[in-house]
């Protein structure tokens, strides 16, 4: 996607894959301070560790406490941002055909992904937000942190408790921030509970049609996977690397094959 859009605006450079351990990731971030650097890209587990290394962090990274971009100033600072969460609400409105302000949310999970659709959905003006996770004591903690964004609170209960199906009963938008149907099988949300009306964004997007998206659409539901917020976080980084916009359909044409493989991994 990144190398799509250095092409199309015609800027000398190329965006680099690194596998690293936790030295390495801190020597590269050492490096990225370099005039050949426009900033990094950040996937976990990294998000958290890279955030305590950068000069400054933006306000959205600074309450998630994790970065998944850095960019590089003219005087080589680092400043530290996440494109996550509005990458994730330019995504999940388009699958609402509408705006998350007033919507009734639930999120299954608590970890990095979770962290990014909770902040997104308080900042949007959900009207209510629900935080479901295996480990109770995880969501609590989450709601805890992102206590602050907004005086909606968000509701912390265990995934498949009785408290987390009356939360599905009600609810305009069930987003799957985990890693199930991705890394691990099965669905984490039952879409049988949901009414007719509800929208279901899983935040997983290899492959195409996970379980859960595909129950969803079986079921009558609007149902997307997660390419809407991977194309739309990327295209947020490369104009804050770049000072260039516009390119979301240049990723989306470039990231095409990658999405329609069954057999890819991200």
């Amino acid at each position: 996607m990144h190398d799509a859009a250095f092409a199309a605006a015609g800027i000398d450079a190329r965006y680099e894959l690194m596998e690293v351990d936790d030295q390495e990731a801190m020597r590269v971030v050492a490096e990225a301070r370099g005039p050949a650097w426009l900033g990094l890209g950040v996937t976990a587990p990294y998000k958290r560790l890279v955030s305590a290394l950068c000069d400054e962090l933006e306000d959205e990274a600074l309450v998630m406490g994790a970065v998944n971009n850095v960019v590089r100033t003219d005087d080589g600072r680092l400043v530290g941002v996440n494109t996550d969460a509005p990458g994730f609400r330019a995504g999940a409105e388009l699958a609402l055909d509408g705006p998350i302000d007033g919507a009734d949310v639930v999120v299954a999970g608590a970890g990095g992904a979770a962290r990014a659709v909770v902040y997104a959905c308080l900042l949007a003006g959900a009207a209510r937000v629900t935080v479901a996770n295996r480990t109770l004591q995880t969501a609590e903690q989450l709601v805890a942190e992102l206590a602050a964004v907004r005086q909606v609170r968000p509701t912390a209960v265990s995934l498949g408790s009785p408290a987390f199906g009356v939360a599905l009963r009600s609810a305009d938008l069930a987003v799957n921030a985990t890693t199930v149907g991705m890394v691990d099988p099965g669905m984490t949300i039952d879409v049988d509970a949901l009414p007719h009306h509800a929208t279901v964004f899983d935040c997983v997007y290899v492959p195409a049609e996970t379980p859960l998206v595909a129950a969803a659409r079986a079921r009558g539901l609007r149902a997307a996977n997660g390419s809407e917020m991977l194309i739309a976080q990327a295209a947020i980084a490369f104009e804050r690397w770049t000072g260039v916009g516009g390119m979301a359909d240049v990723m989306r044409a470039a990231v095409a094959p990658l999405l329609a493989d069954t057999g890819a991994r991200a």
